[in-house]
């Protein structure tokens, strides 16, 4: 569905607003059909869904190409699906099948029964040293963590120690592309983009399975 219609431009809100809890059956088929013409006609270039964590709700989106965003709730999922809007694409639908792999994924990580993620993912929305840092990441072996400095020297800048922050604060892909896992030198955790109690929650997950 394009969000940017006119003259008809639809509310971004009520668009945005998940539709599948609590649908009447009409209203479900209705929306259903909807994706399945979107793809159809390939004008869905989002897919996008919420699902429940230990560290709040997250918001799933993904183009043909993979997950392009998990985002937290403080980061405010309106203003995070309106921004993919305007610097991706408007063509945005709630589809939750279309992340289903995803969802599970992660459903089995919060357990602990999963300790690696085997997903599609974009990194449309991060380039140069930030992409490098990124790429670097999942090499962090799951329950232990690495060093901003540590970090700088593996994406191959040693000494881009707050460019590595930088790339931490502003990573898209959160708890799949494990930024949580870098901390200070000292130990302490440092900042992260879902607070530091999510951090914590995270970090004490891995370390306890």
């Amino acid at each position: 569905m394009n969000l940017d219609s006119a003259p008809e431009r639809a509310d971004v809100a009520a668009i945005l607003e998940p539709l599948d809890v609590g649908l009447e059956p009409a209203l479900a088929s209705l929306h259903a059909r909807l994706v399945r013409e979107a793809q159809t006609t390939h004008v869905l270039d989002i897919a996008y869904r919420v699902v429940d964590s230990p560290v709040g709700k997250l918001l799933l989106a993904a183009t043909e190409n993979g997950i392009i965003r998990v985002a937290f709730e403080l980061e405010n999922h309106q203003a995070v699906l309106e921004r993919l809007a305007s610097s991706v694409s408007p063509n945005i639908l709630h589809a939750p099948s279309q992340l289903e792999a995803a969802a599970q994924q992660l459903s089995e990580y919060f357990k602990g029964s999963r300790t690696s993620f085997h997903l599609p993912l974009d990194f449309s929305l991060s380039r140069g040293f930030r992409l490098n840092v990124l790429h670097h990441l999942p090499d962090i072996a799951y329950g232990t963590t690495e060093s901003y400095a540590e970090v700088a020297l593996a994406a191959g800048s040693p000494n881009a120690v707050r460019a590595v922050g930088t790339a931490c604060a502003t990573n898209p892909l959160p708890v799949i592309v494990p930024c949580h896992r870098v901390v200070r030198s000292d130990g302490s955790y440092g900042g992260y983009l879902g607070g530091t109690e999510a951090k914590r929650t995270l970090l004490t997950l891995e370390a306890a399975a």
